[in-house]
């Protein structure tokens, strides 16, 4: 029988935490409703091996990198193809805890102000969160962003940056289109611009841990090049949007 959830767990060079993420996620429960996507994104140690050898994993193994975002958007069209109706997309870091999985399976499935969320985004930092540590400039940076979403928006995200989300069909086919998905970093960016073309983004208490081996994505300058990204890339959302506005709707002609 066709599942309705396709869990979508990017990975490059995890070969120290996916066994034990892909352990979390095959307990009945989970697996009943979740089938579970890795999108290798040509790792250069054992990750691809220790993925392909479990019966109820699938793996995609890119023969070069396409980055973070890159790995997701070709997980969006491989759940596209095979007609799943909601994606929850997770980190191979062991980050977002399992527990995770139905909380926003059930959202997804939950009308929320009227409609249902296209995009669930699971929270470090709502009051009903799991705590979770998070340094002085981290904590800086997300201020920032939230202040710009805010002004954008007027919607307050509370955790901008996670990973941990959940994707409806309707936002999955939108992401999946060329040029609408951000290849290297979708973060705050991507919230910013699928609320403003009336999306429905909801946010929920999430529960992560903090990263115990392995290399970060965000290790040494990265996090200035990422910074840098953002901001340009929510400036660019922002006058797209202007300009899509602004824009005088085509009239249709009338026959005589």
């Amino acid at each position: 029988m066709q599942k309705e959830v396709l869990i979508i767990i990017p990975a490059y060079n995890e070969e120290q935490n996916i066994d034990k993420v892909l352990d979390r996620l095959s307990v009945p429960e989970i697996s009943e409703v979740c089938d579970i996507l890795v999108m290798n994104d040509a790792s250069s140690d054992n990750t691809n091996w220790k993925a392909k050898k479990r019966s109820n994993v699938a793996v995609v193994t890119h023969v070069f990198n396409l980055g973070y975002g890159g790995a997701l958007q070709l997980g969006y069209k491989y759940a596209i193809r095979y007609r799943y109706k909601y994606v929850i997309q997770m980190d191979a870091d062991g980050q977002h805890d399992a527990c995770n999985v139905l909380n926003i399976y059930n959202t997804l499935k939950t009308k929320i102000n009227g409609s249902y969320p296209d995009i669930v985004l699971g929270s470090r930092y709502l009051p009903e969160s799991a705590p979770y540590p998070v340094s002085f400039m981290k904590n800086i940076a997300y201020k920032i962003f939230r202040f710009i979403i805010r002004m954008a928006t007027g919607k307050t995200i509370m955790d901008p940056t996670t990973g941990l989300q959940g994707i409806s069909w309707r936002a999955m086919v939108y992401y999946s289109k060329f040029g609408h998905f951000d290849d290297r970093y979708p973060d705050a960016n991507m919230i910013t611009g699928m609320i403003l073309k009336g999306y429905n983004v909801v946010e929920i208490p999430g529960v992560m841990h903090v990263r115990t081996v392995g290399k970060s994505m965000h290790s040494g300058l990265k996090p200035v090049g990422y910074m840098f990204h953002m901001f340009l890339s929510i400036l660019g959302i922002l006058i797209r949007q202007s300009k899509e506005k602004n824009e005088p709707k085509a009239v249709e002609k009338s026959d005589v």
